[in-house]
């Protein structure tokens, strides 16, 4: 041990430096949010091994940036109202907020495909192939393929085993979906699932309806107006009570409104076909010359009628009126910022068929239209994927020359793929095992194979610029092996450090059946390299003009609030002990507010505390009168995030060592508070002991960046091409749109990428060769 030499540093100094020492530890225990021991599950101490695509020295910014921007005491440095982690503030406020354009050349497909598609596709002109509607195939689309509805039949099952397209009636075999077919008044009346068969009717009066699908039921043909019709039945008779109906029968059909299906409406497509083309039951029927999935990418056939918006504003355009009918490569020189993303064109069979074959409307989107063709926002848990899809496709940070761009976005809907892995026959796969989770990862690995057979970008970097989402329960647990080395998009960032299986109770999404030469060993998340994004929220209009958000800390009177399925002690709760892995059981066996099925409170059950099963339409409402709202996990990932976000609650997370979104990005410190699960018993006092200050710091953070778990971008998409349609606005574009322009989630998205391009040392060796529109500080990693 060395001594202190009294000479250099005398007793009377070290008094003062010990009660600085005391004053820092005060202000540290009393000025900084707690941070509870399940912290350690994000990789300190328990080897997350390193990845194999991030280098030394990620993350680590020029010095001179430390000197401009000093972090707080919470650790953070704030850029546009965001707490980020220290380096990552540090660098976005002197490198992000200063970038200039730079001049990128823009590629104008000219390949044209054999007899144009035969009417039945939409031509790919960058690579000349067809994209072929539902139901065909071909290299002209010219084949009619017979997707069936129904699975072989038997003695025992005369239409065959229960699947979701089964069909007693006229089926449709380009689409596999079921109608009432000639001979009817109303051949075009979907007879869709339970329709077309017999009703079993509860013995007990609390019992449900069933229906037995080994029995068709000849009635829903019938013209007898005493019996429960469905196919002949008149919606004016039905309407004013003339004729019965049989009630389950139903409109679930995209394109499709009102009782009886009689009014055609707009179907829900990606950006609505950006306004040059037709929605066809969710494929973009493009004018033209145009095509892609949103009908936004222009060729050589289409430049001549205009650009893009997203491709505007361009310079040294050529002489469009002179070009539209020749073969020559369109080249436009346009002003962008990085980064810049390629989103792949794929195949129909990954995107655009799974759109278009949906057998229930509200599958995959997050919008359908009502018989005015007015918008109507969805619940979809799972519709962020297409709001981000959509985002980038019409974000100027989009390109089309692979040689110039930063990333590469591969459009694989696993939102449209497990919600629809039981839709038909023609989407089963034998080797799937019956599960979703394996069943996706099939798909995705096939999205794979696609793209590095038939384009160079993969092949250059083993696919480590390639980025890829997966929205459903648990994220990217079931990625195959061979993409793993990209950027996932997820909503469950599960590093598996703690829970290190499937944390599922739903059998067919359990990804620990995977055999592991199709899976690989990796984990659901890597802080390093992967993103948690927020999942959709509808916009609410109501909570929005009433600035939810805002309430200050004297109108929330609820310390803590969760409101959710709390499992099987409760009425209606999930049956399964696994679910939510036993946190939320825990959570309601402490504090439960509303009795249990014995009729037992939780054993700390208090005044101000709410843990409930029981649903309300006042949930916004009350989040926003609560100070602190649980995050707990579901079979995977749940919305309370982003409830608690968007109604200004700071969130308190028990889920160890699974991120929420952005939280390896920005400083959750400032706004947040993590518990480990073992200290639920402890919640209360934990969240009494946070003084006020905090409280109102970690508020105030929350008013600052909600709108970055709000996927404002989208949403405003869609109220411009709503604009088009009607001079009047609906009430979610009125307030949506009066909104403050801060950052939502793809700019936040955006920030993330730009950040991450530039502070990977084998990227910058890639950027050297570009032009970047940044000064050395921002493009050298010391």
């Amino acid at each position: 041990m060395r001594t202190m030499r009294s000479t250099k540093c005398p007793w009377a100094f070290l008094g003062v430096a010990g009660a600085l020492v005391m004053l820092v530890a005060a202000v540290h225990v009393f000025m900084v949010p707690i941070l509870p021991s399940s912290l350690d599950f994000f990789g300190a101490g328990h080897g997350i091994g390193k990845p194999r695509n991030v280098l030394p020295g990620v993350g680590v910014v020029d010095s001179r940036l430390s000197g401009q921007f000093p972090s707080d005491s919470y650790g953070a440095v704030t850029y546009r109202g965001a707490p980020w982690k220290a380096e990552i503030g540090r660098w976005l406020a002197g490198c992000d907020a200063g970038l200039s354009v730079v001049n990128i050349t823009e590629f104008i497909g000219t390949k044209r495909c054999e007899q144009d598609c035969n009417g039945q596709g939409v031509c790919n002109y960058e690579l000349g192939e067809c994209r072929c509607f539902h139901g065909y195939a071909g290299k002209r689309c010219e084949e009619v393929q017979k997707v069936e509805c129904n699975l072989p039949s038997s003695q025992e099952w005369p239409v065959g085993r229960w699947i979701v397209s089964i069909c007693p009636a006229h089926c449709d075999t380009t689409r596999a979906m079921c109608f009432c077919g000639p001979g009817t008044k109303y051949p075009d009346r979907p007879v869709a699932e339970a329709c077309g068969f017999k009703t079993i009717l509860p013995k007990k009066p609390d019992d449900p309806k069933l229906t037995d699908w080994k029995t068709p039921d000849p009635d829903v043909f019938t013209t007898n107006k005493s019996k429960p019709g469905w196919c002949n039945v008149n919606p004016e008779d039905a309407y004013s009570s003339k004729v019965k109906f049989k009630e389950e029968c139903d409109c679930k059909y995209d394109g499709l409104w009102g009782r009886f299906c009689e009014t055609r409406v707009e179907c829900s497509c990606i950006n609505q076909c950006s306004g040059h083309g037709h929605c066809r039951g969710g494929f973009c029927q493009c004018d033209g010359g145009y095509f892609g999935i949103d009908c936004s990418m222009p060729s050589n056939y289409s430049v001549a009628y205009g650009m893009p918006s997203w491709l505007q504003p361009p310079m040294n355009l050529p002489d469009l009126k002179n070009i539209s009918s020749s073969s020559i490569n369109v080249k436009v020189v346009a002003k962008k910022k990085r980064p810049l993303i390629y989103v792949y064109d794929l195949p129909a069979e990954f995107d655009s068929h799974l759109l278009e074959g949906r057998h229930y409307k509200f599958q995959c989107v997050n919008r359908i239209y009502d018989d005015k063709n007015r918008t109507i926002w969805t619940q979809q848990l799972y519709g962020a994927q297409i709001a981000l899809y959509e985002s980038i496709l019409a974000s100027p940070h989009r390109t089309l020359n692979g040689d110039e761009a930063d990333y590469f976005y591969v459009p694989a809907l696993d939102s449209c793929l497990i919600t629809r892995s039981d839709d038909a026959p023609h989407l089963q796969m034998p080797r799937d095992l019956r599960l979703r989770s394996y069943h996706t990862l099939e798909y995705y690995r096939m999205t794979y194979d696609h793209i590095a057979q038939r384009y160079p970008y993969w092949n250059r970097t083993s696919g480590r610029d390639h980025i890829w989402f997966f929205s459903w329960d648990e994220g990217a647990c079931y990625a195959p092996k061979e993409i793993w080395n990209s950027m996932m998009l997820v909503h469950w960032g599960n590093t598996n450090t703690k829970h290190k299986n499937s944390t599922t109770a739903y059998w067919a999404d359990n990804w620990n059946y995977i055999p592991i030469d199709r899976r690989g060993n990796h984990p659901c998340f890597d802080p390093r390299k992967d993103l948690v994004l927020p999942a959709w929220k509808q916009p609410n209009p109501a909570a929005i003009w009433l600035k939810l958000w805002a309430r200050t800390r004297n109108n929330r009177t609820t310390l803590f609030y969760f409101n959710g399925n709390l499992g099987p002690a409760y009425k209606d709760g999930r049956h399964e002990d696994t679910y939510s892995m036993g946190i939320r059981q825990k959570l309601a066996a402490e504090f439960g507010s509303t009795p249990d099925k014995q009729g037992k409170l939780g054993r700390q059950h208090t005044a101000n505390v709410t843990v409930t099963y029981l649903r309300t339409e006042k949930y916004y409402e009350e989040l926003a009168s609560s100070i602190f709202c649980g995050v707990l996990p579901g079979d995977g990932w749940s919305g309370r995030m982003e409830d608690s976000m968007l109604q200004g609650c700071i969130p308190v997370i028990i889920q160890d060592g699974i991120l929420l979104p952005y939280e390896n990005m920005l400083n959750y410190n400032s706004f947040a508070v993590r518990m480990q699960e073992d200290d639920i018993p402890n919640l209360i006092r934990i969240l009494r002991g946070i003084n006020e200050t905090q409280v109102e710091f970690m508020l105030r953070n929350v008013r600052q960046i909600w709108q970055r778990f709000f996927y404002r971008d989208s949403i405003l998409l869609e109220a411009q091409r709503q604009k088009r349609l009607f001079s009047e606005e609906a009430p979610w574009s009125v307030e949506v749109s009066k909104l403050d322009k801060v950052d939502d989630v793809f700019a936040t998205f955006i920030q993330v990428l730009h950040y991450k391009l530039y502070n990977d040392p084998w990227r910058q060796g890639v950027l050297q060769r570009k032009e970047t529109g940044l000064p050395d500080i921002c493009s050298k990693a010391s």
